[in-house]
C-alpha cells in the first residue's frame, strides 16, 4: 500500500473560516476564501486557479459554476485543482453546529482524496445512503 501526501484544502466562500481553524489544529493545511481578503475578491475562475496553483483541493457547493470551470480545464490540459463537492442539505450551514462538516472533512482528509486520474469526489451527509 501506498501512503498518500498529505492533501490541501481550500474552503470556497460559503464555509466559515471556523471549519478551517478547527482542521488546522487537527494538522491539516486548510484556508477558508472566507478568512483572506486577497480571495474573497476573486471571481470562481481566480478561485480555482489559486487552488490549483496551490495544488489543493477546492470544497464548494457551488457545482453549477465549478463543474464547467473543471471540464473546461481537463479539455484544455490546464493545471486543475480537484474539486470536493458537497451541499447545505448533506451538511446545513450553522454557526452553532458545525461538527459533523468538520468531521467529515477531517476523515475525507486523513483518507485522502481519490488517486488521479479523479478529479472530483462528493462529500456526503452523515445520513446520506452510500451509493450502490
Amino acid at each position: 500500500m501506498t501512503s498518500r501526501s498529505p492533501s490541501r484544502l481550500l474552503l470556497d466562500e460559503m464555509f466559515s473560516p471556523t471549519i478551517a481553524s478547527a482542521l488546522r489544529e487537527s494538522g491539516h493545511t486548510v484556508v477558508a476564501v472566507a478568512e483572506r481578503v486577497d480571495l474573497r475578491s476573486m471571481s470562481d475562475n481566480e478561485v480555482f486557479g489559486w487552488a490549483a496553483q496551490e495544488k489543493s483541493w477546492l470544497l464548494t457547493e457551488n457545482v453549477k459554476d465549478f463543474r464547467p470551470i473543471l471540464l473546461q480545464a481537463i479539455q484544455t490540459g490546464a493545471t486543475a485543482p480537484g474539486l470536493l463537492f458537497t451541499s447545505s442539505r448533506a451538511f446545513p450551514r450553522s454557526r452553532k453546529n458545525p461538527g459533523p462538516l468538520i468531521e467529515a472533512l477531517d476523515t475525507w482528509l486523513r483518507n485522502g482524496p481519490p488517486p488521479p486520474p479523479i478529479v472530483e469526489d462528493w462529500l456526503i451527509g452523515p445520513e446520506a445512503e452510500p451509493p450502490r
